[in-house]
């Protein structure tokens, strides 16, 4: 690895206000493209690498099967340390300006019916004890308030203090956005109050870092982690009777949109509780409505069987 790879993501934290999901993304990238290079036949290092260098290694990458937007972050990466390479006045060139990017498609995000989202809950309330209450009020608030889950498991303490009907959520960039909850996930998370000394008490050596946290653990950063989190909701989804791998954080924040969106929300009043950028990325939920309008109509329109010309039933695809 180069040396100027500490000091790159030290910028992109400070400057940029990277998240440390980002962080380590970006180191992984960097590392993948310095053993790439070290096991080439003109072997270089990722300061003296060349355009070709980077194009043979993204064409490596992609023929291993690796995913358009894994290889668009990727990219994104290689440019990014190359400009503050030349930025430094380490190179000369930024060597990564010339990758062409790769095409993405626009999958429709994953969802759930409502009716799932209301399983999940019950099973969640149905869960008896202290890991019940700690799945209910997660459950409720990623699902009220649209949270990613790296907002979600960093929620401080103080945030609910005052059983107050909105969140301050720190999001990308270091951003912060106004959510308002509802009384269900309010109730949730007064219900959970009193089990969290319970979790408060098994963080060991990360108990002082878990005061801060409305969700504490043992984990070094003194709350719930990202895995942890995903464990849940496939147990969750276990008891509920739906198959784990269609549960997932994210997947519970598609499902906030999709449904306040169907439901007559207004497109811009999403983006701002989403804490999107740009509409153009809350934009793609309308596409997950029009999908779901168009599969509703095929199965139970009573006409959209018929043929137009004789009014005959069509026969039912294979």
């Amino acid at each position: 690895m180069s040396r100027h790879v500490e000091s790159f993501l030290e910028m992109m934290a400070v400057d940029r206000g990277a998240s440390a999901h980002t962080l380590d993304a970006y180191r992984r990238d960097l590392d993948a493209l310095a053993v790439f290079l070290g096991r080439a036949p003109a072997a270089a290092s990722l300061d003296t690498a060349g355009s070709e260098d980077l194009r043979a290694f993204l064409t490596h990458q992609t023929d291993q099967g690796m995913a358009p937007r894994t290889a668009a972050r990727r990219r994104s990466a290689l440019r990014q340390f190359y400009a503050f390479l030349a930025a430094d006045g380490r190179r000369a060139d930024n060597p990564a300006d010339g990758l062409d990017p790769p095409r993405l498609g626009r999958p429709l995000p994953k969802t759930l019916e409502e009716s799932e989202v209301e399983r999940l809950l019950e099973a969640a309330r149905a869960w008896e004890g202290p890991h019940g209450l700690r799945a209910s009020a997660l459950l409720e608030l990623a699902y009220a308030a649209g949270l990613r889950v790296s907002e979600l498991v960093a929620l401080p303490l103080a945030a609910v203090a005052r059983d107050p009907e909105v969140l301050l959520v720190r999001g990308k960039g270091d951003k912060e956005r106004v959510v308002p909850i509802g009384e269900a996930a309010r109730m949730a998370v007064r219900a959970y109050l009193p089990a969290r000394e319970t979790f408060l008490a098994r963080a060991g050596s990360a108990r002082r870092a878990g005061q801060r946290w409305l969700f504490p653990s043992r984990a070094a950063a003194g709350h719930l982690t990202r895995d942890g989190v995903t464990k849940m909701l496939a147990e969750l989804a276990a008891r509920a009777g739906l198959p784990p791998g269609r549960v997932s954080p994210h997947v519970l924040r598609h499902a906030f949109a999709t449904h306040l969106l169907a439901h007559g929300a207004d497109l811009r009043g999403v983006q701002a509780m989403l804490g999107h950028a740009d509409i153009s990325t809350t934009q793609i939920y309308t596409h997950v409505l029009d999908a779901r309008l168009r599969a509703l109509v095929r199965d139970h329109h009573p006409l959209a069987g018929r043929d137009p010309a004789d009014g005959e039933p069509r026969e039912p695809p294979a």
